[in-house]
């Protein structure tokens, strides 16, 4: 079951980075499915510094001017990619960064996507504590742009599930990463939970 187009569309940018935790993340792709729960957030709003739609709408951010439940994926450093929910009405400019997932699905196609050995709590844990890392693990790429979290699998693969973890304690702190509006408390993560990217 998706979440539906009303979930992005009733809620301001804050709160649907709050809102997201404990929801599921799932790709279908012909490697297999493969789902993690989102235990990590950062929410950009118009007016932040630190947004790529700060300044005017670009080739680049253009998916963050979309409809809510778009899909914003964008390359950072030359190499890896990170996902985004765009959140704000259409023309605005919003979107909540993904940062880390619990996996919960399809965890040998991750590993292999990851090269790493997920029946070590290390192997386990780098899969998908990270912006980058979860991406790669997803399977998602830049192809993924523009794509609507809420429409048909076979046009839009990757989708958000309803929340499954309810009971959990919600801190809220500052994004990481980042040097213009650093001061801003737009970062939100599941306390203790282990595949936070940094408590």
């Amino acid at each position: 079951m998706k979440l539906p187009v009303e979930f992005y569309q009733e809620h301001d940018t804050l709160t649907l980075a709050q809102r997201l935790l404990g929801c599921e993340l799932v790709h279908e792709s012909p490697d297999g499915t493969t789902a993690g729960i989102i235990v990590e957030t950062e929410a950009y709003l118009t007016g932040d510094p630190a947004c790529h739609a700060y300044r005017r709408q670009t080739v680049r951010n253009a998916a963050m001017f979309g409809p809510a439940g778009t899909l914003y994926v964008y390359l950072i450093y030359g190499y890896y990619y990170c996902l985004n929910v765009v959140t704000g009405p259409e023309g605005v400019g919003e979107a909540v960064l993904i940062r880390a997932l619990e996996p919960s699905e399809g965890i040998d196609v991750m590993a292999q996507r990851r090269n790493l050995d997920p029946t070590t709590k290390a192997g386990l844990r780098g899969l998908t504590s990270g912006p980058g890392k979860l991406v790669i693990a997803m399977g998602v790429s830049r192809e993924h742009n523009f794509l609507s979290l809420t429409g048909p699998t076979a046009v839009s693969p990757v989708y958000i599930r309803p929340r499954i973890l309810d009971a959990f304690e919600m801190v809220t702190t500052t994004r990481i990463g980042i040097t213009q509006g650093a001061d801003l408390p737009y970062r939100f993560y599941v306390k203790g939970n282990r595949f936070v990217s940094k408590p």
